[in-house]
């Protein structure tokens, strides 16, 4: 996975140069999670970053803020661009400090109901 982050970082074009030398302001995860449902991140992205038909996963694990930066700035795909004057520089290293917060599921044997699941499955 962190080949997969670095090659999508590496391949975002000269301005992702710029934005990767800048470095992250320090994020307020409780402020984040307001923001992310607040500026709709949710509808596309799932409230807890999981992705969606709509929108791609952003956590677990979510890449890391300068590229994350770049993205939300010069989006490749459907998604709007957000720019600096619409979601602050702050704004989005408070929602990167949230989808950073975001743990991974647990394993299927970690559920109590579903502990051997997979065995009894066709």
């Amino acid at each position: 996975m962190p080949f997969i982050k670095a090659l999508v970082a590496a391949c975002l074009g000269v301005s992702s140069v710029i934005a990767l030398a800048q470095e992250a302001p320090d994020g307020d995860a409780r402020r984040g999670q307001k923001l992310f449902v607040a500026d709709g991140c949710y509808q596309c992205h799932g409230y807890q970053g999981q992705g969606s038909n709509a929108g791609s996963k952003l956590a677990p694990n979510p890449l890391p803020y300068a590229a994350m930066a770049v993205l939300v700035r010069q989006p490749r795909a459907r998604m709007p661009a957000y720019s600096s004057t619409i979601l602050p520089d702050q704004d989005l290293a408070d929602i990167h400090a949230y989808l950073a917060t975001i743990p991974r599921a647990k394993a299927v044997d970690d559920i109590p109901l579903l502990r051997g699941a997979r065995s009894t499955l066709p």
